[in-house]
């Protein structure tokens, strides 16, 4: 769902950015709670990329069936993580749009089916097999925090919800085609659990992103988590940037305090040295070993703020290579970046992606085929910025798992820059990523990067 609006308003305003986040205020967890967040992440997730499917807009049928001729392309591109947003039938009731449209897939009507637009249970559970038997993991879109006002539940179990002062299921937020979910009745609570645990053992799905995470409590999270487990490994990812949910039990949440400073670094109203004060921030909150999703654009960010193209202009190759190889990143990809889509994909409404070209496919290929063939790119692996004699337009880090290494050097300005580097961490021989020349480094080396330009050193590559 988007943000509220209230949060937005600050997008670009420095380090007030960080406590813009809705999902901020109220926490109260730092690091200190790590020992709550170690070793469930699953073995597979840690040098994995995820990919957002939006099957209403993949195809003109906006099938399951339809999308699933697409797994291939998408295995050859080397996506592991396949991220569905919600299946659920859409709610009639309440709709922003008309309600002959199709509206918002966030408005759920039934947590126990499937939306006919996109097919039927079985085609769900063919897909997903399909998907598993091919080597992908699959990760289901869950709606926990409101439901739409022509839920059952609205009938049956009044009590699940909270009130506006009228006695009325309260509106979250501006959000007229939702109700809110009230987590003080406990058997609203178990409710939910059994909800999700039977897309689990319907359809054997590997996890949820879970919608809204940081509007539900911790302490409900953390017990369902718990209970999700215990039937398989799954890995779960918060729409929400609360420290508190990593220590819950989520394995990734999202990194928008970071991705907001980098939002506003194209059109020049952020500046390099304020990723650094946001991310060492983090690193001073969040438990040790949590995963942070980074992006460059997703439903949200395409449908309501812009493509990626609108945000990054000419630096978005720049700042995908960023996300993908940043401290602690799980990477996304959003339907149509491959293409690349260059419009933004309406919410309520039918609007096709219009396939063909596949331009970008060899780029994203390359950077995913990056991150699985070194550990230095594991979301494990250390993360340390390296100085230049241009920090202020030139931002440059290292990382490194055992005896991997990977230097990543970024020019975060519209001009050709010249710079040397005097960190040790240079120093040795390697094969930029992109270009394949193999190149010897050392310290006091002028390097000259063109506009937006960049280089991607393994130092361990064959």
């Amino acid at each position: 769902m988007p943000k509220p609006l209230l949060c937005l308003a600050g997008l670009f305003i420095a380090i007030s950015l960080y406590s813009c986040q809705s999902d901020q205020s109220a926490n109260t967890n730092t690091a200190t709670t790590d020992s709550a967040n170690t070793n469930f992440h699953p073995a597979w997730s840690y040098q994995s990329t995820i990919y957002e499917v939006n099957v209403r807009q993949y195809t003109p049928e906006g099938t399951f069936a339809a999308f699933e001729k697409s797994l291939p392309r998408l295995k050859e591109m080397g996506v592991d993580i396949l991220w569905f947003m919600p299946i659920n039938p859409i709610g009639l009731e309440g709709r922003k749009s008309k309600p002959t449209d199709l509206g918002s897939y966030y408005s759920v009507k039934d947590y126990y089916a499937v939306n006919p637009e996109f097919g039927s249970m079985q085609d769900w559970k063919e897909l997903v097999k399909k998907a598993q038997d091919m080597g992908f993991k699959v990760i289901l879109d869950w709606v926990p925090n409101h439901t739409a006002p022509d839920n059952p539940w609205i009938k049956m179990h009044p009590d699940f919800y909270k009130k506006d002062s009228t006695g009325k299921p309260l509106i979250p937020f501006d959000w007229s085609d939702t109700r809110q979910l009230n987590y003080d009745n406990h058997e609203m609570r178990d409710s939910m659990v059994a909800a999700m645990k039977f897309w689990v053992d319907q359809s054997n799905i590997d996890g949820f992103r879970c919608d809204v995470a940081w509007n539900v409590p911790d302490d409900f999270w953390k017990d369902a988590i718990a209970q999700l487990r215990k039937i398989k490994p799954l890995f779960m990812l918060a729409e929400g940037e609360k420290p508190g949910l990593n220590a819950s039990g989520f394995d990734a949440t999202y990194a928008w305090s970071v991705m907001n400073i980098a939002y506003g670094i194209f059109p020049g109203k952020t500046i390099v040295r304020q990723l650094d004060s946001v991310i060492n921030y983090n690193d001073s909150v969040y438990p040790k070993n949590a995963f942070r999703m980074y992006f460059t654009t997703n439903h949200d960010e395409n449908s309501w703020n812009g493509t990626e193209f609108e945000r990054f202009g000419d630096a978005y190759k720049t700042f995908d290579i960023w996300a993908f190889t940043m401290g602690k990143s799980i990477p996304l990809i959003y339907s149509g970046q491959e293409e690349p889509n260059k419009k933004r994909l309406p919410f309520f409404v039918k609007d096709s992606i219009k396939w063909g070209k596949y331009e970008l496919a060899p780029f994203y290929k390359k950077l995913i085929a990056l991150r699985g063939s070194t550990t230095a790119l594991s979301t494990d692996a250390s993360f340390a910025r390296i100085k230049t004699s241009k920090d202020d337009l030139i931002y440059a880090y290292v990382r490194t798992k055992g005896q991997d290494k990977v230097i990543v050097i970024l020019n975060f300005s519209p001009k050709q820059q010249e710079f040397t580097i005097t960190d040790p961490a240079i120093k040795g021989n390697a094969k930029e990523a992109f270009s394949g020349s193999a190149q010897q480094n050392d310290t006091g080396k002028i390097f000259n990067l063109q506009p937006w330009g960049w280089l991607v050193y393994d130092y361990n590559a064959k």
